[in-house]
């Protein structure tokens, strides 16, 4: 019996998972977790879990920070990443950090239940597109933007101002002060070279970037 546990803060998407698994998968046990913080308490707790399927956009702790915190107390737990964003945006991010694999939420089911296949038989699952980026990386062929530089923290601070969101109301998605949302805030436009909120948009829109969702 093979156990998941899927992470995300949307119950309806907790439980669409969840029936996928069942149906899909054979002698499979699914737990849910509503909370990077409750993830991380979950498996502190029981420490049994053959994988962890995890969002990346997520209030309070997001998912690259809970994948890291996993991966430094349990680096052998296959950990595959689950998110809206393109691959462009995080993917190569979440492999260098640990992740067995990284899957849009786009996907149909047949591809979503392949993939923990994959995982749970030890391997690693990313798509044809994402090989190639690697691959590139690798022999070092491809000039990485400088949003690829950017923290975790200060690419969904920037993601959010770049959709319209005042700093107050990213400071209260994201459970921090105004004054941490703004040092985020000039962190990255220094680092990306941007002198103000419309330079900004046009960078993001360029790159074709999506902003997180703060519900």
């Amino acid at each position: 019996m093979k156990k998941v546990l899927i992470v995300d803060d949307h119950f309806v998407v907790r439980k669409g998972l969840a029936q996928i698994l069942m149906e899909g998968l054979e002698l499979i046990a699914v737990e849910e977790a509503g909370s990077g913080e409750e993830a991380l308490e979950m498996v502190g707790a029981r420490g049994d879990y053959d994988l962890i399927l995890l969002d990346i956009t997520m209030p309070g702790s997001n998912g690259m920070a809970v994948l890291k915190e996993l991966k430094s107390r349990h680096p052998q737990l296959p950990v595959l990443m689950l998110s809206m964003h393109p691959e462009e945006q995080y993917a190569v991010q979440c492999m260098r950090a640990g992740a067995s694999g990284y899957l849009m939420k786009g996907c149909v089911a047949d591809e979503l239940v392949s993939a923990i296949e994959k995982v749970l038989a030890g391997g690693k699952f990313i798509s044809s597109h994402l090989a190639e980026k690697l691959a590139y990386e690798l022999i070092g062929n491809e000039v990485k933007p400088p949003h690829e530089a950017l923290s975790p923290r200060e690419n969904e601070v920037m993601l959010m101002i770049a959709s319209g969101k005042s700093i107050q109301e990213i400071a209260e998605a994201m459970t921090l002060s105004e004054r941490t949302i703004n040092t985020f805030k000039y962190r990255f436009m220094q680092k990306l070279g941007l002198k103000n909120n419309v330079e900004l948009t046009h960078y993001v829109l360029k790159h074709r970037l999506s902003a997180p969702t703060l519900d």
